[in-house]
């Protein structure tokens, strides 16, 4: 089983948990207003990592450059990898709101924990204690009733007709909800590498190499499907630091932090309450009114995220 590290954080992992959740919130809000500014998806994502990425480089570079250097070969691959997987769950949910719900995406993509408990003892040793097992099925519960909020079931001529276009605010949600739940799982393994890396590089160390593979990945993306880094609005360039600065860098950023002190699963059961702040945002900035079934399943979220939450 995989230890955390003896000495003592310097802040709560929990307090930073919760800054970084009210951070990444805001992503999906800035991402739609960025595609409302016609801004292809990849070239989001990009921006997102490449900008965090560069603010990043000149600290690692000044204080940890020797750990750099000392990285072990197959810590490069964990690396790298963990960046590619970035890169996917990027390109994946940013391009999930361009065809569904702000909360139809942000619930899907938020069922990455699923994936990390399931997995996280097999690869590293982590126990999937009752508690956690209770409080991600009250979460899991939580989302599902949350998506629900966008469906409406009808009946004609005697038939029931499920209709998720119309409240879902996109062209092609399936679509959208297929790209999220990828987004998802591409998410997972990039916390169950983050998880294995955090115990021995240090914060700064991991997220610039993480966030500038996925940022080299995207930007080789854009132009291998014909689209260009440039030539965008200036709110738009005003909207990819804000997703650099807050999301990435505040957001991610506390997540990979509390990866060194606990269970990845732990860590992602978190990201649930994401679809709240993001629907609650949703509402201020483009009018989604959540439903009551919205409000339902966030009490469930809520509920079990205080029961995951318990010491063992």
């Amino acid at each position: 089983m995989q230890k955390p590290p003896s000495e003592k954080p310097r802040l709560s992992p929990v307090l930073v948990l919760a800054v970084g959740i009210l951070a990444v919130s805001s992503g999906s809000i800035l991402a739609r207003l960025a595609q409302e500014e016609n801004v292809p998806s990849l070239v989001i994502a990009a921006y997102r990592t490449a900008v965090a990425a560069l603010i990043l480089l000149p600290i690692m570079l000044i204080r940890h450059r020797g750990e750099v250097r000392r990285l072990a070969p197959a810590d490069w691959r964990l690396a790298l990898l963990s960046g590619l997987l970035l890169a996917v769950h990027f390109a994946t949910w940013i391009s999930s709101l361009a065809y569904t719900s702000v909360a139809s995406s942000t619930v899907l993509v938020s069922t990455s924990p699923l994936w990390v408990a399931l997995a996280a003892p097999f690869l590293l040793g982590e126990p999937f204690t009752r508690p956690l097992k209770i409080g991600m099925g009250l979460a899991l519960a939580g989302t599902i009733v949350i998506s629900l909020g966008d469906v409406w079931i009808v009946g004609e001529n005697g038939r029931l007709l499920i209709n998720a276009g119309a409240v879902a605010g996109g062209q092609r949600p399936f679509l959208g909800n297929a790209l999220a739940l990828t987004g998802a799982v591409a998410a997972a393994g990039y916390l169950l590498i983050g998880r294995k890396l955090r115990v021995r590089l240090s914060l700064v160390s991991y997220v610039t190499l993480v966030y500038g593979t996925a940022a080299l990945s995207l930007i080789a993306a854009v132009y291998l499907t014909g689209s260009s880094m440039f030539g965008y609005s200036s709110q738009a360039y005003l909207t990819f630091l804000l997703m650099a600065l807050g999301p990435q860098l505040l957001g991610h950023s506390s997540f990979n932090y509390a990866l060194a002190f606990l269970p990845a699963a732990m860590v992602g059961a978190v990201s649930f309450a994401e679809p709240i702040g993001a629907s609650i945002l949703a509402l201020l900035f483009f009018g989604e009114v959540p439903g009551p079934l919205v409000l339902l399943g966030s009490a469930f979220v809520f509920a079990g995220l205080l029961v995951a939450g318990r010491r063992r």
